[in-house]
């Protein structure tokens, strides 16, 4: 008979592969199932053969391979098939055993399943898992939320698989009750899409207005990612930009300009827009992946619609410099942003998630991690209950210092007709979360006057509302005074 496994896995799609072998490396037995059977022949007398992993063939057999209390992690996709798998092993199940969830699934979704689980008395984990198949397979970022008894059994094993910052600490840790965990996941990959869009404006401004070769922009990103900019997309970039076709081509001029998703990102901006938290630079990176998406109609209105032709007159050294200041600037403003969110998501429903720690969670292994993100660690650990991170000393220092390049090349690639939604967003909202005024004090004037909805007056204190019968003819009647 065999030993019984420390954990099993369902789903040996390359994220779940790659997991088991993490796991395996790191001293734990595991055992493995997938729908299609084959698959798990496939795993074992291949990159799994000659390791302390084992093979099932049916969830029951799963169940029963396993050390109690039973650790059951699902890698599978998020969606109908997560609750179908759920019900299959709940009667397999006793109390106190671990289901988790490591996909991406919605947050919803997670808080739903929490509460159905652990109302048959098993435990329930919504585990954000970021790092592509090499950080499963090296050190993932791991974001692990919803039944907090459970987190004991679970912890070893997660710490010691996700990735570690310099002085050795995990980028796991846990994040809050319910859908917690995901929520923090899905707000990470919104930053990713983020990241993204800015650096890809970046690169439309060098190519296009500077036309500089592929090989030049691999020597921008390369210095870049010896600065402040620091991170794995950063990186990556530098690496796409230096790779060439067969023909000794760049590849990236290759590849069709049509950005896909796998929405992420939108469950971000809709969540933001539920919260009324102005997500601006989120929601315009999703946007323009829409908008990327429609590439034969974009092919036909270029023939139609007409703008400026790109044409640089300056340094072009200088202006790559005021590039690197409007990419920090904006990325800045990006995670404040991301922040605010996770803040206002925190406070509507009841979770006391650790700002500087997810900061910490984010430093290694994920996606978006970067030398960066340990000020906004700092931010947190000086101030814990900071309100915005443009307000702390590191970072408004850097805005500042960032501010003149920022504004010239969002106003030079406006003058060029180049977009930049995130570069030009992200300065419009540093712009009016600074301002003291607003105009929209005409905004609620026009509200009042064709729906009645009312106003505060500035003369007058905060919570007390006013109507005016604007034309003479409506009555005094106003209408209910609330926000969405």
């Amino acid at each position: 008979m065999n030993k019984l496994s420390d954990i099993g896995l369902i789903g040996l799609a390359v994220m779940g592969e790659n997991l088991v072998l993490n796991m395996e490396s790191k001293g734990y037995s595991v055992s493995v199932y997938n729908r299609s059977t084959e698959k798990v022949d496939n795993f074992v007398n291949a990159r799994g053969k000659g390791k302390n992993i084992q093979g099932t063939y049916s969830l029951e057999e799963l169940v029963n391979s396993l050390e109690r209390p039973r650790k059951v992690m699902m890698m599978i996709k998020a969606g109908g098939a997560v609750d179908a798998t759920i019900e299959a092993l709940l009667p397999l199940l006793d109390a106190g055993d671990i289901i988790i969830d490591g996909g991406n699934t919605h947050y919803p979704d997670t808080d739903r399943r929490v509460k159905v689980v652990e109302s048959k008395g098993v435990h329930y984990i919504g585990a954000g898992v970021s790092g592509g198949e090499e950080g499963a397979l090296l050190g993932p970022s791991i974001m692990p939320g919803g039944s907090k008894a459970a987190w004991p059994a679970v912890k070893p094993i997660f710490q010691s698989i996700a990735a570690k910052v310099e002085d050795g600490s995990p980028c796991c840790d846990w994040v809050g009750e319910d859908g917690a965990g995901h929520f923090v996941k899905m707000v990470h990959n919104g930053i990713e899409y983020g990241d993204m869009q800015l650096i890809t404006e970046a690169y439309h401004i060098m190519k296009d207005l500077l036309e500089l070769s592929a090989d030049e922009m691999h020597e921008v990103f390369k210095e870049w990612n010896e600065q402040e900019l620091d991170s794995y997309l950063i990186e990556i970039t530098r690496d796409i930009m230096a790779f060439k076709d067969e023909d000794g081509e760049p590849l990236v001029e290759i590849i069709l300009d049509k950005a896909g998703q796998k929405g992420t990102g939108k469950w971000t901006g809709i969540t933001a827009l539920d919260l009324g938290v102005p997500l601006t630079l989120i929601g315009e990176a999703v946007f323009s992946r829409c908008l990327s998406s429609i590439k034969d109609e974009r092919v036909e209105a270029s023939k139609i619609l007409s703008g400026p032709k790109p044409q640089f007159e300056g340094d072009k050294k200088e202006f790559v410099k005021a590039i690197k200041d409007a990419l920090f600037a904006s990325k800045i403003v990006s995670y404040a942003q991301g922040y605010a969110l996770m803040q206002a998501a925190a406070k509507e429903n009841g979770w006391n998630l650790n700002y500087g720690g997810i900061a910490l969670m984010w430093r290694g292994g994920c996606i978006i991690r970067s030398v960066f993100l340990s000020k906004i660690k700092e931010a947190f650990d000086n101030q814990s209950s900071l309100s915005n991170l443009l307000l702390d000393p590191y970072f408004k220092a850097a805005i500042d210092k960032a501010q003149n390049g920022w504004r010239k090349v969002v106003a030079t690639a406006v003058m060029n007709g180049i977009p930049t939604p995130a570069f030009a967003t992200a300065l419009c909202y540093f712009d009016g979360y600074r301002s003291e005024r607003l105009p929209a004090n005409l905004l609620q004037a026009q509200r009042d006057y064709f729906g009645a909805h009312t106003y505060e007056r500035t003369d007058k204190p905060r919570g007390e509302f006013f109507h005016t019968n604007w034309t003479g003819r409506g009555g005094d009647t106003a209408s209910t005074t609330y926000n969405v």
